[in-house]
C-alpha cells in the first residue's frame, strides 16, 4: 500500500473518440483539487465506489455504468483503464485493429484472438507488479461479418484474461456494450 497522496490541480477529462460521443452525454471534468491516494484498496474506496458490488475478476455488460464513472473508479483504485470504442468496426479484423490501436499494443501484434489474449496477459505480467485493470469495450459490432459466434469468442478472450489475472490475485474487470 502506498502512502503517497496526489493532488490533481487541473481538470481531467475522459477522452473518447468523436464517433463514440455522438448523441452521448459529454464527459464531465473531475473536480479541481480532488485528492486521491494512489492506489486505494478496494476496501478503502468505500461505499461511494461504483464497483463495490462488482466482483474483482469479471466480464459483464456495462448497462448500469457510465464510462466516465468507471474511469474515475479505476483512477481512485490506481488501476489501468483501457477503453476501446468499437462503433466503426465491421469485421473481426477491424475490431482487432481498433483494440490494438486504442490499447497501444506493440506493432508486432498478430491481429488474431490468440494474440489479443497474449497482449492482455503475459507481457503485462512480466513487466512487473500490476495494480489491476478496468477494461471498457464499447459498441462491439453486431454485423453479418462479426456475428454472435465472433462476439462470444471476443468476450471469451476477456473472460480468460480475467481468469488469468484472478489466479495472480489482480483485479480485472471488463465491461462491454453492443452497437
Amino acid at each position: 500500500m502506498f502512502a503517497i497522496t496526489q493532488t490533481i490541480t487541473t481538470p481531467a477529462f475522459v477522452v473518447l473518440p468523436p464517433d463514440v460521443m455522438a448523441g452521448a452525454a459529454r464527459p464531465m471534468p473531475l473536480r479541481q483539487g480532488l485528492v486521491l491516494k494512489s492506489p486505494l484498496s478496494e476496501r478503502e474506496a468505500g461505499m461511494d465506489q461504483p464497483l463495490r458490488t462488482v466482483r474483482t475478476n469479471i466480464v459483464q455488460s456495462i448497462r448500469a455504468f457510465r464510462v466516465h464513472d468507471l474511469q474515475v473508479a479505476a483512477q481512485q483504485l490506481g488501476h489501468h483503464f483501457l477503453y476501446a470504442g468499437l462503433a466503426q468496426a465491421q469485421t473481426k479484423q477491424d475490431l482487432l485493429e481498433s483494440i490494438a490501436q486504442q490499447f497501444t499494443f506493440p506493432s508486432h501484434f498478430g491481429k488474431n484472438f490468440d494474440a489479443l489474449y497474449d497482449c492482455m496477459t503475459d507481457p503485462l505480467h512480466k513487466s512487473g507488479q500490476q495494480p489491476g485493470f478496468l477494461v471498457v469495450l464499447e459498441h462491439i459490432p453486431v454485423t453479418l461479418k462479426f456475428d454472435k459466434e465472433a462476439r462470444e469468442q471476443l468476450l471469451d478472450i476477456f473472460r480468460d484474461a480475467a481468469d488469468y489475472w484472478a489466479e495472480r490475485k489482480i483485479p480485472f474487470r471488463c465491461f462491454y456494450s453492443f452497437l
